[in-house]
C-alpha cells in the first residue's frame, strides 16, 4: 500500500466525526479533522454575541446517569475528565403545555407512571402498557444491535415482537394504540421537537427512543453545548490527532472507485487510507463525490430523501428574575392545543409567516440550567419554532452578512411574533429584553453546511431509519459516514454512530474502543446549588449581580 498523509481524515467535527477521531487516534491511527467553521462542534458548538454565549444545538442529553450508554462512552474514551454536568429539575426536565394545562415529565420510569396515572387515571391501564412497550421496543433494538450475521439478526428480529409490530408504524399509532384522552396524547407527543415531525409520520421506534432516552433524566453541559467538541479536541490531541478549523473539504478523492483523500478548498490534496464523513448525505454523495460517481440505486435514494424540518431560532438574554417568574432548569413545550400532529405538520410549510405567532415552541432558559453562565444579572435563553425551509429559499443564493432588506425585515417580524407568543406564557418579558438576535434555515445552512437548513439530517420517517437510513460503511470502499442521517440523531446518536464508524474502520467490538478509563463522570444539581464546588458558588454569585446603570 503507497504511503499517504494520514491513515483516517474526518469530514466534519460534529459529535459523531470527533468521536470517530477520538476513537481512531487512540487505536494509533494518524487521524485528521478539517472543519469549515472557525469553531469545532457542528451542531454541538456555541457562539458569542455582545458578550452573551449561546449554543443552539444542545439543551439536553440523557443517559449520563450512572450505568447510562452515553456516560459509559465519555467515561470509556477519557473526555469524562474534561466534561462536568448540569442536572436538570428531576421533578420536571421537560414541562408539556397544552393549551394553559401543564405537565411535567419527572426523572424515572415509575415516577413519570405515577405522574401520569394521577392526572389521567381512567387511561392507567394504557399507560402502563405504553411505556412497558416502549422498553420493549429499546431491548429489542439492543439485542438486534449486538446480533451478528444475517442469521442472528434474523433470530434477534423474531424474539422481540415490538420490532416487527411497529417497525413500519408511526409514533402516533404507538399513542393511539394505548390511550384515548386528547390531552393524554398531546402530553406524550410533546417531545416531538425532538425530531420535528409530525408524531403521524415519524417512526415509533424514533418516537420511543427519544421518551426511552430520558426515562433516567435530563443533563446540560457545564458551559454550554462547547463543553462537548473543547473535551474531544483535547482527547484527540492527547492521542497525537490534528484538527484544523476553517479548513472546507471540495472533493472527496476516489482513485480505482475508492476513497483515498481530500482536496481542500484551498487547493490542497490530503490522501488516506479512510475517509469519515460527518457531513450529510446531500453534502457527502451530491457535493462532495458527484453524483455521476454513484450507483444509480445511491443516486436513487438521493433523489427521494426527506431532510428533517428546520427553525426559526431566537436568542435573547433579559434581566428579568425568571425564578422568581415561576421558571426552572427544564425546557419548556409550549403548544395551544392538544392536536400536537397538526401543529408540527403546520412546522413543515410557511405557516408561521402568516400566522400572528407560533402555536407551537420551545424555550429553554440557559442560565436556569447552568447557574455559572449567569452574567451582570442577566438570564440567556433560547426559543425555537419550526419552519419550512422554502420559507426562506428566495434568499439562499444571497451572502450570509449581506442579506436583503426583506430579509432583515421579515427577520424582525418573526422575532415579534416569538416575543409576542413568549410574552403570553410570561408576563411582563418583553419589557425585560436587553438582547436579542433571530437565526433561520440560512442560518443553519451557513454555519453548519446542513442541507436545506436540516435540524436532525434525514427526516426520521418510518421509511428513512433502520434500513431506509444510510450505514456507517459506504458502498464506495475507504468511505464511512457518521452523524444524524446514519444510525440515530441528537448527542448521543451522532456520538453512537461515530464509535461505529471507528468499529468498522478497525474490525473491533465497541468495548475494544472505550478503555481510557477516564474519571466518573462530574454531575452537578441545576436546581441545588449547595451541591456545587465552593468556587462555582461564588461565580453564580457574582453572576447574580446586576450590571451598574447610569
Amino acid at each position: 500500500m503507497r504511503a499517504t498523509d494520514y491513515d483516517v481524515i474526518v469530514i466534519g467535527s460534529g459529535a459523531g466525526g470527533l468521536t470517530a477521531a477520538v476513537a481512531l487516534a487512540q487505536a494509533g491511527l494518524k487521524t485528521l479533522v478539517c472543519e469549515q467553521h472557525e469553531v469545532p462542534g457542528g451542531w454541538t458548538h456555541s457562539f458569542t454575541l455582545e458578550g452573551y454565549r449561546f449554543s443552539p444545538g444542545v439543551h439536553y442529553i440523557g443517559e449520563l446517569h450512572p450505568g447510562g450508554s452515553l456516560r459509559r462512552i465519555y467515561e470509556g474514551l477519557g473526555v469524562s475528565q474534561d466534561l462536568t454536568f448540569c442536572e436538570l429539575n428531576p421533578q420536571g426536565y421537560d414541562h408539556i403545555f397544552i393549551g394553559q394545562e401543564r405537565f411535567d415529565f419527572p426523572k424515572g420510569r415509575e415516577r413519570l407512571a405515577a405522574q401520569l396515572k394521577k392526572r389521567f387515571p381512567q387511561e392507567a391501564r394504557g399507560i402502563e402498557a405504553y411505556l412497558t412497550t416502549l422498553e420493549a421496543m429499546m431491548q429489542g433494538l439492543s439485542r438486534l444491535g449486538r446480533a451478528q450475521g444475517p442469521g442472528r439478526l434474523l433470530q434477534a428480529a423474531g424474539e422481540s415482537g415490538s420490532l416487527l409490530r411497529w417497525a413500519r408504524r408511526s409514533g402516533q399509532d404507538l399513542i393511539t394504540h394505548f390511550v384515548r384522552d386528547p390531552v393524554l396524547r398531546g402530553v406524550l407527543a410533546g417531545q416531538s421537537g425532538d425530531h420535528g415531525l409530525p408524531p403521524s409520520r415519524v417512526s415509533a421506534f424514533v418516537h420511543a427512543g427519544i421518551t426511552h432516552h430520558y426515562f433516567n433524566g435530563g443533563y446540560y453541559p457545564l458551559g454550554g453545548g462547547f463543553a462537548l467538541p473543547r473535551a474531544f479536541s483535547r482527547a484527540l490531541k492527547r492521542a497525537g490527532g490534528d484538527l484544523r478549523l476553517k479548513t472546507q473539504v471540495e472533493k472527496i478523492l476516489l482513485e480505482d472507485g475508492r476513497a483515498v483523500g481530500v482536496r481542500l478548498a484551498s487547493g490542497e490534496t490530503l490522501t488516506a487510507r479512510y475517509i469519515v464523513s460527518n457531513a450529510d448525505p446531500e453534502v457527502t454523495f451530491g457535493r462532495l463525490i458527484g453524483r455521476d460517481r454513484l450507483s444509480h440505486r445511491l443516486r436513487r435514494k438521493l433523489d427521494r430523501l426527506e431532510y428533517s424540518v428546520s427553525a426559526v431560532s431566537l436568542f435573547f438574554a433579559t434581566d428579568m428574575d425568571l425564578r422568581a417568574a415561576g421558571l426552572d432548569s427544564g425546557n419548556y413545550w409550549f403548544y395551544d392545543h392538544e392536536d400536537v400532529d397538526g401543529l408540527y405538520a403546520q412546522g413543515l410549510t410557511d405557516h408561521l409567516l402568516h400566522a400572528e405567532q407560533p402555536g407551537a415552541f420551545f424555550l429553554t432558559v440557559t442560565t436556569l440550567k447552568d447557574p455559572s453562565k449567569m452574567h451582570n444579572g442577566e438570564h440567556t435563553c433560547e426559543a425555537f419554532a419550526f419552519v419550512s425551509y422554502e420559507a426562506f429559499q428566495k434568499w439562499a443564493h444571497t451572502r450570509h452578512g449581506q442579506r436583503p432588506a426583506d430579509y432583515l425585515a421579515l427577520k424582525e417580524e418573526l422575532a415579534e411574533k416569538m416575543f409576542r407568543a413568549l410574552e403570553a406564557r410570561i408576563p411582563g418579558l418583553r419589557e425585560h429584553i436587553t438582547f436579542w438576535d433571530l437565526g433561520t434555515p440560512l442560518t443553519n445552512e451557513h454555519y453548519i453546511n446542513a442541507t436545506r437548513g436540516n435540524q436532525y439530517g434525514i427526516a426520521k420517517t418510518p421509511r428513512q431509519v433502520g434500513p431506509g437510513a444510510f450505514s456507517t460503511r459506504s458502498e464506495i470502499p475507504g468511505l464511512f459516514l457518521c452523524g444524524a442521517s446514519t444510525l440515530s440523531h441528537g448527542v448521543s446518536g451522532a456520538t453512537a454512530s461515530g464509535l461505529a464508524a471507528a468499529k468498522q474502520i478497525l474490525g473491533c467490538r465497541t468495548a475494544d474502543l472505550l478503555t481510557q478509563n477516564g474519571p466518573p463522570l462530574t454531575i452537578y444539581p441545576s436546581e441545588d446549588l449547595s451541591k456545587w464546588p465552593f468556587h462555582l458558588q461564588e461565580r453564580i454569585l457574582l453572576g447574580r449581580m446586576p450590571k451598574t446603570r447610569p
